[in-house]
């Protein structure tokens, strides 16, 4: 990947810092001599653990708060050269239940957090974690950035909205800002207690623990996944160019499988599981977005940006880390 030397004392706030996605990243920030702020309201069921970061703990500041405080916020930002900003409800059948909350962390906190930018740290980079999930059902695949944007969700609706406010706080008052469309995210320190970051999660704690992987509907429907090294890799790359300010990015994989091909690849990697096809659950299917893939020839054209690590090694790098350390993670 090219350098990332321009992080050596920069200031950085990353919030959802103890979730998954942003320890990985601070783990890797320390490593580039970056001094680092993480941001994390630790709510049980969003994924942020205090272990997440424990091989860096003494080398990061940890701040316990949540980014509906927007007095909490503008302090945070001020000073700040970079801000990961991660932080979100991701679970998308939460979403459908509970809207308003939903609303409150994915809209009103960002517009939020914009505004403390706007008056507090005008100078600072904005890197903004986004979904697949806005493009809604594709109607094919890989799916470009001019896709139509038809979220089948509350949460899409809330992260397209999101991104809307971070095009125009770009466009309108220069916050540089950039805009990632993730997907299926993977690897250590993952929520996997249920399926409300990846269903990737729980798959893995039913394979450790015995239980048979589900599969919901007939399994054809086809997924991409990145490991989060090569997602991390991403948002530093964006974070140090200005060349993509402005720009929405997506993510995403050469490779495809189906449900039924990512549950054989499991299996390889631990022999003993099992799998059992079940019913889509009405509140799950009614918002399946069916087939996806990510076109990501737009982040490479102009970050030089491509996946490294194959699904089969991540995989066997996520197994072997939850084998490990699963007592932090159950």
């Amino acid at each position: 990947m090219p350098a990332t030397h321009n992080f050596k004392r920069k200031k950085v706030l990353i919030t959802g810092g103890l979730g998954f996605i942003g320890s990985n990243l601070a783990i890797r920030l320390v490593e580039l001599g970056a001094e680092i702020t993480l941001v994390d309201s630790l709510i049980p069921t969003y994924g942020g653990k205090l272990c997440n970061v424990e091989p860096v703990k003494d080398k990061v500041h940890i701040n316990i708060s949540d980014v509906r405080d927007p007095y909490a916020m503008k302090y945070l930002i001020a000073g700040q050269d970079y801000l990961f900003n991660l932080a979100g409800q991701t679970s998308h059948v939460d979403s459908m239940e509970n809207p308003d909350t939903d609303l409150a962390i994915n809209v009103l906190a960002q517009l939020q957090i914009l505004e403390a930018c706007r008056h507090h740290n005008p100078d600072v980079k904005i890197i903004f974690a986004s979904t697949r999930q806005v493009y809604g059902r594709p109607l094919s695949i890989p799916v470009k950035e001019d896709h139509p944007l038809a979220p089948v969700d509350i949460n899409g609706v809330h992260k397209l909205a999101a991104e809307q406010y971070h095009l125009l706080y770009n466009n309108i008052y220069g916050i540089r800002s950039v805009i990632l469309r993730l997907t299926n995210t993977y690897g250590p320190r993952m929520r996997v207690v249920d399926a409300r970051q990846t269903f990737l999660g729980i798959w893995i704690r039913r394979l450790l623990e015995g239980d048979p992987i589900l599969i919901y509907g007939d399994g054809e429907q086809l997924r991409d996944y990145n490991y989060v090294d090569d997602v991390v890799d991403a948002l530093l790359l964006a974070a140090e160019s200005d060349d993509c300010c402005g720009e929405v990015l997506n993510l995403g994989s050469s490779q495809v499988f189906s449900l039924s091909q990512t549950a054989a690849v499991f299996l390889d990697l631990h022999p003993n599981g099992q799998i059992n096809y079940v019913p889509f659950p009405p509140n799950r299917k009614s918002i399946d977005i069916g087939d996806y893939q990510g076109d990501y020839s737009r982040i490479q054209k102009i970050l030089g940006w491509s996946p490294k690590i194959s699904f089969e090694d991540g995989m066997r790098k996520t197994i072997d880390f939850y084998e490990e350390h699963h007592q932090d993670y159950w």
